[in-house]
């Protein structure tokens, strides 16, 4: 396959991506979060507890910004910083129950209204678009 049309399958695969995200983005506002916050919340859920700067750097941004962000997580009851009884020094962020459900509905209001998109679909289409899951997920680890 020659450099164009990799290039021609890479841009509509970006557009495709930005449009999937920005449709189910959508139902994020029922949590009354900023997408910064729902972004660092998901990282803390999904990945377990970090570091502020190791969540910093997944969220790349710089540490002061993740501090605010994180603070006002705390003050909703959605994270805890957690002293490590084996180094006082070393603070981890850990979700508490609240955000774990918050996350955990969002997710399942994303992938309901996804499933519902993907209703629309053939089986054979549904199928295919499987095999393209496949080789997304190997692309983008």
């Amino acid at each position: 396959m020659g450099e164009g049309e990799l290039r021609d399958i890479a841009t509509r695969l970006h557009s495709a991506s930005i449009r999937l995200l920005r449709t189910l983005r959508r139902e994020d506002k029922q949590t009354d979060l900023s997408a910064p916050r729902l972004s660092a919340l998901s990282v803390i859920v999904f990945a377990g507890p970090l570091s502020l700067g190791e969540l910093a750097e997944t969220e790349q941004v710089r540490p002061p910004t993740m501090s605010r962000i994180v603070d006002a997580l705390v003050d909703g009851g959605l994270v805890t910083r957690e002293i490590r009884p084996d180094d006082r020094r070393s603070v981890r962020i850990a979700a508490t129950e609240a955000g774990v459900t918050l996350m955990e509905a969002g997710r399942d209001r994303r992938v309901r209204v996804l499933a519902g998109r993907l209703q629309s679909l053939a089986d054979s289409e549904i199928r295919a678009l499987g095999r393209g899951l496949e080789l997304l997920e190997r692309v983008t680890r």
